[in-house]
């Protein structure tokens, strides 16, 4: 009986441990207010599945905590360059959240599109994080189009460190926090697990899907950049949600803005 009693107090003591004997890091995560507005929900679909012309669409920005670390995952548009930007910038609920700017030790981008990178400039000193087809199409003779370029102009000129992934990525390498390769809307899109205490498992989408009928039917977009990788990608993301029981967040959907505390009130 001592010898049980014995394991199960040892087996408590490491449970709080990562695989290196590091006490586990606390994760957590927060959503932050990167834009509102409406949009045409036809423009979602190749296979004509849609027939609303104005459907509530949202812009989500996040701020994951892992220990004394921070990393913020897409950056929104830039307030005051159209009607759906923010009336209020990320370094202002960065600050509401006593976050300094140089705190962020990570920005990470599902994609490179505006409305995920408007504000990618006020964090400088953040090691960029993107997919490496992202990069090579961003950076190429002739960017492809849609391509927010000049949000990127402090690591195109190599005042800011990058990192470029062509495969999955465990950002702080205990397998909290995991950038998912996920291409189909870009060509080298990118969605992010996290993985927290309280809540669970958690996915944000990116772009893969922009509304819940998009994820759930595989509806693909005309103007992605690949059908066939965004179908695997969903499906990809499906099957992770389906093994980890994960809550699965698309960025663009209103309708799962409540599936996180509000702000500035983080998930745990």
């Amino acid at each position: 009986m001592r010898r049980i009693l014995s394991a199960l107090v040892i087996a408590s003591a490491f449970a709080g441990l990562t695989a290196s004997g590091q006490p586990a890091a606390e994760v957590s995560l927060t959503r932050l207010d990167c834009g509102n507005g409406f949009n045409d929900q036809r423009r979602f679909s190749d296979t004509f599945a849609y027939t609303e012309p104005r459907v509530p669409f949202t812009f989500s920005c996040y701020v994951i905590r892992h220990g004394d670390d921070y990393m913020v995952w897409d950056t929104g548009y830039l307030p005051g360059s159209n009607p759906n930007a923010p009336t209020i910038t990320l370094l202002e609920q960065l600050a509401q959240m006593k976050v300094k700017p140089e705190q962020v030790k990570f920005v990470g981008i599902s994609h490179f599109h505006a409305d995920h990178t408007g504000q990618l400039g006020s964090l400088p000193n953040a090691t960029l994080l993107i997919g490496e087809r992202e990069w090579a199409a961003l950076t190429a003779p002739k960017p492809m189009a849609g391509a927010n370029v000049a949000g990127f102009t402090h690591w195109i000129s190599g005042g800011g460190k990058i990192e470029t992934q062509a495969a999955d990525k465990d950002v702080f390498g205990d397998g909290s926090v995991v950038i998912l390769r996920t291409p189909g809307h870009t060509p080298g899109h990118q969605a992010l697990l996290v993985r927290l205490k309280e809540k669970g498992p958690v996915l944000l989408s990116g772009d893969a899907a922009h509304f819940h009928e998009n994820y759930e039917n595989n509806g693909v977009p005309g103007f992605n950049y690949d059908r066939a990788e965004t179908i695997a990608s969903l499906e990809r993301l499906k099957q992770i949600q389906k093994n980890l029981k994960a809550t699965v967040i698309i960025q663009h959907d209103p309708r799962d803005i409540g599936k996180l505390p509000p702000f500035p009130t983080a998930a745990r």
